[in-house]
């Protein structure tokens, strides 16, 4: 008798959750934190690309800003001389590690081949895309980084930088008159270079990237259910960045709290050259960003910043990536964050 009691209410548990889950909605037994019917676990990514996004126990954010294609393009500066190398960009601070420049380069673009790979998991239909624009590169290291992208299916592209091209457009001394460096207009010469590579491209999100920004292998996945989240929440396009940069905490101001898909973002007013964004949100801004790569600004960035007074850019709490600057650079290590550990899984 019992047992045929426990297989009908088994068998109406069932029914109802069907039921249920037709009108698109989800149960949960809290007491094992399981979705009947599913193989899932509560703390398990629910989310369904491009459909909705769950957050327990907030509940369902249905897609409306639902993404088909993302372009990762890699502004790639590896130096030939083997001294200049070790140091920054147009300073003469060693990176953390302290290898070659050319480590750097390859180790970011490991972990972008790893993380997009782990993201098409959930992006089936996803078109991903990576272009590495580089400037001067020896033989050797350009050899180096075609091997590796030759390991993955995942569309990619090396362009190589004509220094003539963008030459009449980049001014040669800052905003102050002073005379910039070659690393520096080289920079500026790749910036103009990956937006108007951009502005060619009919994919949906564009990650702009510095080749010094080592990501976690979830990076990816994440960054992209947050921008197909909160962007469909906020009724607007927005800007993502991978990084918790240590500057943030020097300062007391007020910011924004959102939730992701597996992790809290924040907003934030400033951010380096390396962000995510919509190709509707580069057509609004096409000629301020164009500007970063014409005229040295102090900071660089400051056209970016100036677009974020009026529209949303969130930063990820933790990090999704590190910057490999120096230890003692506030744009640098993001802080409670694992460096050695994602380095080394970069290899």
């Amino acid at each position: 008798m019992k047992n045929k009691i426990s297989n009908k209410k088994s068998f109406f548990s069932k029914l109802i959750v069907k039921i249920i889950r037709i009108f698109g909605y989800e149960i949960i037994d809290q007491s094992n934190l399981t979705l009947p019917l599913k193989n899932l676990n509560a703390n398990d990514n629910l989310s369904k690309s491009g459909v909705k996004s769950i957050t327990i126990p907030l509940g369902v954010t249905n897609i409306t800003n639902k993404i088909n294609s993302l372009s990762i393009i890699i502004r790639s500066y590896t130096f030939g001389d083997i001294q200049n190398s070790k140091v920054m960009l147009d300073q003469n601070k060693k990176r953390v590690f302290e290898f070659p420049k050319i480590e750097y380069t390859l180790r970011t673009i490991n972990s972008i081949i790893a993380s997009c790979e782990y993201a098409a998991k959930s992006f089936e239909k996803l078109k991903f895309k990576i272009i590495i624009t580089d400037d001067k590169s020896t033989d050797e290291n350009l050899l180096k980084i075609q091997k590796l992208l030759g390991k993955t299916n995942i569309e990619s592209e090396i362009i190589n930088l004509d220094e003539k091209e963008f030459f009449d457009e980049i001014k040669t001394k800052d905003i102050n008159g002073k005379e910039i460096s070659k690393n520096m207009i080289s920079n500026m010469r790749n910036i103009l270079k990956s937006i108007k590579i951009s502005e060619e491209s009919n994919s949906d999100l564009f990650y702009f990237l510095e080749d010094d920004y080592i990501h976690k292998k979830d990076a990816i996945t994440e960054m992209l259910f947050t921008y197909e989240k909160i962007s469909s929440q906020l009724g607007r396009e927005i800007f993502l960045c991978p990084a918790d940069y240590p500057y943030l905490y020097s300062n007391i101001d007020d910011t924004k709290i959102f939730i992701g898909n597996k992790s809290h973002w924040r907003t934030v007013k400033e951010s380096l050259i390396t962000f995510m964004t919509s190709k509707k949100m580069l057509n609004r801004y096409y000629d301020d960003l164009k500007t970063m790569g014409k005229i040295r600004h102090h900071p660089m960035e400051q056209k970016l910043h100036e677009i974020y007074n009026n529209e949303i850019c969130l930063s990820p709490i933790p990090s999704l990536a590190m910057h490999a600057t120096n230890i003692n650079s506030v744009y640098g290590l993001p802080p409670n964050f694992d460096w050695k550990k994602t380095w080394e899984e970069n290899r």
